[in-house]
């Protein structure tokens, strides 16, 4: 039983270092890419930088829910026999 809790451990913090380092990539290349049309196209900058802000909610809001199913493995895990 307690290498399950080490294999759980071990796979709640790959979803979250995982899922944290995707968003940063992410965020990173689309707030390069919201810079770069901005700088071509200034009139069209407040109605990119709305879609820029839902984008970097969407991808936050992926890696929170990842971080919530690593936190129900590591406090209520289903997979321990009590």
């Amino acid at each position: 039983m307690e290498h399950v809790l080490g294999f759980v451990a071990l796979a709640a913090g790959l979803i979250v270092g995982l899922g944290a380092i995707g968003a940063c990539i992410g965020i990173g290349i689309m707030g390069s890419k919201y810079l770069e049309s901005a700088a071509r196209q200034p009139e069209l900058m407040n109605e990119l930088q709305v879609k820029m802000f839902v984008l970097a909610g969407l991808i936050d809001a992926a890696f929170i829910i990842g971080v919530g199913i690593a936190m129900m493995f590591a406090f209520a895990n289903p997979f321990v026999l009590h």
